[in-house]
């Protein structure tokens, strides 16, 4: 059994040395392939080439990239040689690189293009153990006038894949005694993570932390050998990087793409892929293409898509209850649950299949003829967005796991998933709720989520202090998420513990299911609710521009700018009545969780600025940015 996940990538290639472990683009081919064995043999010999310019076991490698072919051969290569990879974006600002590669004592970096050589060139004052870049596309002058000029040496990608094969023929085995003196608990990596609380921390993970999860996973999102997984999102976070490695575990192929619709699509139909995983927001924005491409086609088409969506909404809420689907905290009264839907669930039935075969089967069909389902991770899904997808047949599976984590806490089961959870904890993965006091909650209290098992990190870099914060004595590493335990040990969250707005009376509310419950709203984008110490809660909107001028061409609105249009009466209207029809008793909110005031943005949230690189709000930030907007609605 490996130890190793390069070791890992060795059996695979034995096992099986022609299917197909990578499609790429090149240009404007369309997708070409790279099979197992011609992997592993490239890792080796980029493995090779990093021991002939110096590095050694042990050595931090930064690997500043998106995701690319060249990523993973190079992720690998480091591995086997026992070094330690550094990875992160190529949207790191110059202060996180700064910060990263110099705190991680980082003396090779590997770069994905020249504006990234540049970007580290121009910090070498400030990175004093960097000797060395390497990088993946061809070179501009630029990049090598400005390593030159700081006295970095600049290898191209594939130069050091030819010095690797030199190497590996002036010293056979070599590389191969390296991969094999691995063991599970050498450091894998050190992610720092991107600071949506502040500074970044570098989360230390070891071969182990992700091997652990292989098998269970195996189980929960099958892949078989030969079948193909999209691969859409940054590397570098822990959920994009599992998700790989278990593709590859898998004997399964990684296809490179672009979170971009139209590309996405267009790829869809070409690979027919039967895994995607993806962040929240990419479903949400599969959901948001769907609905306007309806409601622009509109008439009949329209109508009978909102009628067989609103049937299947219904079904879908009564399969649950009673084939016991959804989240329980206590006694259901099974019985009774049958008694109630058992004759409406049976005539809604054929019509339910009428829509999947009239309108459902042309969305699938979008996804290509072999799609398994998604698999949601990096933040919270969007329960519309989840039941949507439910609705329509296709197979969509959340997860939960933070980088301290590697990242897998808790995934629903692709064929038997429970609504409204995030799974039970996977094998050799402990979790239990807690108070403020520390005291253990039974099933259906909520209070913060703690994790022990094999999947808990070593801890934060050269942070004793900050790891001694999380981890106790015992092993139980506090996850700061707010959550509580079904009955049968599922995991359902609430938000984050740092999160929770205390408001003046003393009420504690999580403004999490708030936002999720506006955000499925068709006019709406994103929201975040404030209100720290405050009377009551406000909330800052950024809208679906397209939908706003909609609605103000059907109701004959005149405006000079957007800008000017978001001050309307009528749109002020439209949005206070979205927020009411939102967050109402209805829909399981208190009083105090009522929204009383509402700023809208004309802005979208941009990617370091307010948001995170996995577009998760950056909450500290806002209040910042956004400081004249929020005292408005506290006047």
């Amino acid at each position: 059994m490996y130890k190793t996940l390069p070791q890992m990538l060795k059996e695979r290639a034995e096992l099986h040395p022609d299917v197909s472990a990578q499609y790429y683009k090149s240009g404007k081919s369309d997708f070409l392939q790279i099979s197992f064995k011609e992997l592993y043999q490239i890792s080796l010999d980029f493995g090779a080439g990093l021991l002939s310019i110096g590095v050694v076991r042990e050595d931090h490698v930064g690997l500043i990239s998106d995701n690319r072919k060249e990523w993973q051969q190079a992720d690998m290569g480091i591995m086997a040689i026992g070094a330690i990879d550094v990875p992160r974006g190529c949207d790191a600002t110059e202060k996180d690189l700064s910060y990263i590669l110099s705190f991680a004592d980082c003396k090779t970096v590997v770069a994905e293009n020249s504006s990234q050589v540049i970007k580290i060139s121009n910090l070498k004052e400030n990175i004093p153990t960097l000797k060395q870049l390497i990088i993946f596309d061809e070179p501009s002058d630029a990049a090598k006038d400005a390593a030159k000029q700081v006295g970095l040496e600049l290898f191209k990608y594939n130069e050091i894949l030819e010095k690797g094969k030199e190497y590996r023929s002036a010293n056979p085995n070599k590389v191969e005694e390296e991969l094999e003196k691995g063991k599970e608990t050498d450091l894998a990596c050190i992610i720092f993570t991107s600071g949506t609380t502040g500074e970044p921390k570098g989360v230390m993970l070891e071969h182990r932390n992700f091997i652990v999860q292989f098998d269970e996973l195996h189980e929960r999102i099958p892949l078989n050998v030969g079948e193909k997984a999209i691969s859409v999102l940054p590397v570098w976070h822990a959920f994009e990087r599992l998700c790989e490695y278990i593709m590859l575990s898998q004997g399964a192929a990684i296809c490179y793409s672009k979170p971009i619709g139209s590309i996405l699509l267009a790829d869809f139909v070409k690979l027919n892929p039967q895994i995607i995983p993806a962040v929240p927001r990419v479903f949400e924005a599969i959901y948001d293409g769907i609905y306007r491409t309806m409601r622009k086609t509109g008439g009949i088409t329209y109508a009978l898509f909102r009628f067989f969506v609103a049937v299947g909404n219904l079904h879908s809420k009564m399969d649950r209850k009673m084939f016991r689907k959804t989240a329980r905290f206590g006694k259901d009264y099974i019985f009774f649950v049958w008694l109630a839907f058992f004759i409406p669930w049976l005539l809604l039935y054929p019509v339910k299949l009428l829509g999947s075969k009239l309108v459902f089967s042309k969305i699938r069909a979008k996804l290509g003829n072999a799609f398994k389902g998604g698999v949601s991770g990096g933040g919270a899904l969007p329960p519309a967005i989840d039941n949507f997808f439910w609705t329509v047949g296709v197979n969509l599976v959340e997860g939960y796991g933070l980088t301290e984590t590697a990242p897998v806490i808790g995934v629903r089961p692709m064929y038997k998933p429970v609504f409204g959870t995030v799974g039970s904890p996977i094998r050799h993965v402990e979790v239990r709720i807690v108070d403020d006091n520390g005291n253990i909650l039974p099933a259906g209290k909520k209070g913060e989520v703690q994790v022990r098992g094999g999947i808990v990190m070593r801890g934060y870099y050269k942070r004793d202090d900050l790891t001694a914060k999380v981890i106790d004595k015992d092993g139980w590493f506090s996850t700061g998420d707010i959550g509580m335990l079904t009955v049968n040990n599922e995991i359902v969250l609430r938000g984050r513990k740092k999160d929770t707005i205390v408001l003046r009376g003393g009420e504690n509310v999580e403004p999490l299911p708030i936002e999720m419950k506006i955000n499925e709203s068709r006019y709406v984008i994103q929201s975040v609710v404030v209100g720290q110490d405050e009377r009551y809660l406000g909330v800052l909107i950024v809208p679906v521009q397209d939908e706003v001028e909609s609605f103000a061409k059907e109701n004959s609105i005149s405006y000079t700018s957007y800008e000017n249009l978001l001050k309307n009466a009528e749109i002020q209207k439209l949005f206070e009545t979205e927020i009411q029809n939102s967050v109402n008793s209805k829909n399981g909110f208190k009083m105090f969780e009522r929204i009383s005031k509402f700023v809208l943005l004309p802005k979208n949230f941009e990617v370091g600025v307010e948001l995170s690189a996995k577009q998760e709000i950056m909450r500290y930030r806002l209040n910042d940015i956004y400081e004249k907007e929020i005292k408005s609605m506290f006047n």
